[in-house]
């Protein structure tokens, strides 16, 4: 299987899985990326999770975007970027759409 759709798999179900925000996601990333498919050090994930902190932004997001570029480079960032944050945006959609098409129903 391709680098690209094990990023896009592996992100896609922890964001799909995790609850308790982004530091309750970065033991699970560090499960898949170190330990599971060995693409990082333990050294290398704690630096990335080093300069996540210090980043603006979530830091699971912030996260996921570094181990993409570390392992695929650019397109890596952007699909385990995309695949993190897909579930979520996919399950505000379906409620959003539930909530419109029954806003009328009291």
């Amino acid at each position: 299987m391709g680098i690209l759709i094990e990023l896009f798999l592996i992100f896609a179900k922890i964001g799909l899985f995790t609850f308790g925000g982004g530091y309750a996601m970065i033991s699970l990333i560090q499960f898949e990326v170190v330990d599971n498919f060995h693409w990082l050090t333990l050294k290398e994930f704690a630096d990335i999770v080093a300069i996540s902190q210090m980043t603006p932004g979530p830091i699971s997001i912030n996260t996921a975007t570094y181990v993409g570029y570390e392992v695929a480079g650019i397109t890596g960032s952007v699909v385990a970027t995309i695949a993190l944050c897909l579930p979520s945006v996919m399950l505000m959609v379906l409620v959003m759409l539930f909530l419109f098409k029954n806003k009328e129903n009291h």
